[in-house]
């Protein structure tokens, strides 16, 4: 007669706690400590512990316990690699162009700039074109809103050899972003944007298994009224979201074609 299951081995399994994806710490992993939310791409690894460096450049060690981090938004154990994968071709960054090799690839930062209003928007340009804007030296920098554009650009004092590109959510006829953008537009300064009231809907929602993203009521904040349709919140939702964009075909064409633009702009 079989008893099936011994209850001891039940409890020995229940001790271990969950069984954990082990994904091998490879340089340019981009993962996120769960506890502490930090985000940033795999720079170093030991026996013990993982460097990731965030986009502003910081860096943190951290220890690799089982389910200490999240990849395109679920719980894995990093490792260190057993073998260094092998090359054999040239590597196709996120944005689709191909990568130069990696001793040419610190540069010092150009004086040119890219501007992108919200701290979530530069995250997402960051994810997809880093690889490129690192090439070329262009920084990217978050900014909190257009209220104080024209008095910023001013202070750039943009020229031939120090353009600047911002860009812009809701960028559409007639509103308060096009007025702005119109004010400080130049020949060394080049503003672009997208239609959408928030970067988060210039990513494709199939990346998360939808049709389309949730009517959000109006007067109520987008991001706030998507998450409470979603039953999420906020800081939860934006690793998730961002880490399920691997390609700029994760990315509405509206966005991409706003980003590029700049991207061409500050580098020529």
């Amino acid at each position: 007669m079989s008893y099936g299951r011994d209850i001891l081995d039940d409890f020995e399994q229940s001790k271990r706690g969950p069984a954990y994806r082990i994904v091998p710490a490879t340089s340019g992993l981009l993962a996120e400590d769960r506890a502490s939310g930090f985000c940033g791409d795999v720079v170093k690894v030991d026996a013990r512990a993982v460097t990731l460096r965030d986009r502003n450049g910081r860096e943190r060690e951290f220890v690799m316990r089982p389910g200490a981090f999240l990849i395109d938004g679920k719980p894995v154990t990093l490792a260190r690699p057993s073998v260094a994968p092998a090359v054999t071709g040239p590597r196709i960054t996120a944005s689709g162009s191909v990568a130069a090799p990696k001793a040419t690839r610190a540069r010092l930062a150009a004086a040119s700039r890219i501007w992108v209003e919200g701290k979530h928007d530069a995250e997402l340009v960051e994810h997809v074109w880093g690889d490129d804007l690192r090439e070329a030296g262009i920084v990217v920098e978050p900014m909190h809103g257009l209220d104080d554009v024209v008095a910023m650009v001013a202070e750039f004092h943009a020229g031939p050899d120090r353009r600047l590109g911002i860009l812009v959510d809701h960028l559409v006829p007639g509103s308060k972003e096009a007025r702005l953008a119109a004010q400080v537009a130049g020949p060394s300064v080049l503003v672009t944007g997208h239609p959408f009231i928030d970067v988060w809907a210039g990513v494709w929602p199939r990346v998360m298994g939808l049709q389309e993203w949730p009517d959000v009521p109006r007067g109520v904040p987008w991001k706030e009224g998507l998450c409470a349709a979603l039953g999420t919140d906020v800081a939860g939702f934006w690793p998730r979201l961002r880490n399920t964009v691997h390609t700029y075909a994760d990315l509405r064409p509206e966005l991409v074609g706003a980003v590029e633009q700049l991207i061409d702009f500050v580098t020529t």
